[in-house]
């Protein structure tokens, strides 16, 4: 199995941006939630209107944990499903498939759009789904360096699982290192 990595750069997350806006407002809706929230790809696709609409927060029940999680919906991202939800009815899937059924995208359609722009954005590490939950949390750390709220915002049992799971690695640790000098 591959283990696939987070965007690290911010200037490549604008050009996948730039990308998927080109392409419809739903790809790009599924990226910029994915890096915004760091919902599981699983938990992304099962959102409905209903489950957004007109809201400040969003609680979902993970699939995969069967915990409650909620979070808040800021800024940008409020403003981009306000209008992206537009004429939609509430029981529609957020992430609708196009083939014409009230269903969502699958999981595949998923990473080959994520795979896609993160190509078009010249990205040659591995990603998947999950790059869009590791991202969030790659620079949720990088802002707040607090890893026991990121461990708690992913469900991670154990700050150490959460560092690796972000890609923050040895050469990392080596690197602040060589900075460090009492």
């Amino acid at each position: 199995m591959k283990y696939v990595q987070p965007i690290r750069d911010k200037n490549k997350i604008e050009e996948i941006k730039t990308y998927l806006k080109e392409n419809g407002s739903r790809d790009l809706l599924l990226f910029t939630m994915g890096i915004n929230t760091g919902l599981r790809i699983s938990d992304l696709l099962k959102l409905k209107v209903i489950d957004v609409k007109g809201k400040s927060h969003v609680e979902i029940k993970e699939q995969k944990t069967g915990k409650v999680k909620r979070f808040p919906l800021l800024g940008n991202l409020q403003s981009m499903i306000d209008e992206y939800i537009k004429g939609k009815l509430d029981n529609d899937y957020l992430f609708k498939s196009r083939n014409g059924s009230n269903k969502p995208i699958t999981r595949v359609m998923a990473y080959m759009i994520i795979n896609d722009a993160c190509r078009k954005a010249q990205i040659t590490d591995n990603v998947g789904t999950h790059t869009l939950r590791k991202t969030f949390g790659y620079h949720h750390y990088q802002t707040f360096h607090d890893v026991a709220i990121l461990q708690y915002l992913l469900n991670h049992s154990s700050p150490s699982i959460t560092l690796r799971y972000i890609g923050i690695t040895q050469d990392n640790i080596e690197n602040t290192l060589r900075q460090f000098e009492l």
